[in-house]
């Protein structure tokens, strides 16, 4: 019976001890699958991070207006207007120019003149480093690009503010090459015409960029002095010192759609009269009819609508003159079709009548 007992117990422990080992082999094989499925998801996501970081950024751009989603290489083939809501985004003066003058007509003046850090301000960094980066990151010395060209075949001097060099704020460069520009017009009897995109005044440069306000009008007053056409063509945004200086002095004034103009931002505006203000009441629609602009002009007519502006500059240019001179009910009308501000749209909105007397157009 002792022999039988010891039988039973040898017997148990070998079925306890196979019944350990096949679990433990059991636990062995899962853990082995386990690790096998955490190498499998490592690979993964190892393979999930390279083409995430091989995908290269700045493929696809958000419209401000429509909130659609833009492919950018499509935005720039489309002039950087939205192809769904037609909304202009912010164009750089080199891609401006290209769609504006006549090819290889351009030959850029004062470049060379640079920016001073005279009161070395210094904000999150000093101002020296921030004109020295923006300088390596667009390629370009200030926010203006001015010039000679032709426009369809008439010349004229240009000068596009470029909102990718620090907002396209007025500092003393700007106004000095606005001043420059204005003087090489009524050297040469050329008329100007003038691309707006800033943020105002560069509170970098204190009051130095606050009197270029004033320096930049008296170009402009000269030119006018002289008989020569200035025009200007806000785009967006236009704000701040700019809008309350040159923009909005010269003979012409123009706007692209769905531009932002304005003195102070729409929030602060706000903010100061502690009530609402209307809805859009800083974008191009609303001023036009507030007499602040002479007509709003899509981005890929503006070239010919320019070219046949110029042409009313008869001081410079040849223009077709009608066989029966303008008689004095003529005169009366167009004067009161320009005063009135809405009897008179296309590029005679808004024309001096010293420019449209006796022009007809074949």
């Amino acid at each position: 019976m002792s022999a039988s007992k010891n039988d039973k117990d040898t017997s148990r422990e070998e079925t306890e001890g196979k019944g350990a080992t096949g679990a433990s082999s059991k636990s062995r094989t899962e853990a082995r699958e386990a690790e096998r499925e955490g190498a499998k998801k490592g690979r993964l996501a190892r393979w999930r991070f390279s083409k995430k970081k091989d995908m290269p950024g700045g493929l696809w751009l958000k419209c401000e207006a429509c909130s659609n989603l833009i492919y950018r290489k499509e935005l720039e083939e489309a002039g950087r207007v939205c192809p769904k809501c037609q909304f202009h985004f912010t164009l750089p003066a080199r891609e401006r120019l290209q769609s504006l003058v006549d090819p290889d007509s351009f030959l850029e003046m004062f470049e060379d003149i640079e920016a001073l850090d005279r009161l070395e301000f210094i904000d999150s960094v000093p101002y020296s480093e921030k004109i020295a980066r923006t300088v390596q990151r667009t390629g370009q010395k200030e926010g203006l690009v001015c010039g000679k060209a032709q426009i369809e075949g008439r010349s004229v001097v240009v000068a596009i503010l470029d909102f990718q060099f620090m907002g396209g704020s007025m500092g003393e460069v700007v106004g000095e090459k606005i001043s420059l520009a204005c003087d090489v017009a009524r050297r040469d009897g050329l008329p100007v015409v003038i691309f707006t995109s800033s943020g105002g005044a560069r509170m970098h440069e204190g009051a130095l960029s606050l009197m270029q306000m004033a320096k930049t009008c008296s170009a402009l007053s000269r030119l006018h002095e002289t008989g020569n056409m200035s025009i200007c063509v806000m785009t967006h945004p236009t704000t701040g010192g700019v809008t309350a200086s040159f923009a909005s002095v010269c003979d012409i004034v123009l706007a692209e759609p769905g531009a932002l103009i304005g003195f102070a931002g729409p929030r602060v505006i706000a903010a100061t009269l502690k009530q609402e203000l209307p809805k859009g009441f800083q974008r191009a629609e609303f001023l036009i009819n507030k007499g602040m602009l002479d007509d709003i002009v899509p981005r890929d007519e503006l070239r010919d609508r320019i070219a046949r502006l110029l042409d009313y500059d008869l001081g410079t240019h040849v223009v077709r003159r009608s066989k029966q001179p303008a008689t004095k009910t003529d005169r009366a009308a167009s004067d009161r079709s320009v005063a009135s501000g809405d009897g008179t749209d296309g590029p005679d909105r808004g024309v001096p009548n010293r420019l449209r007397e006796g022009i007809s157009e074949n």
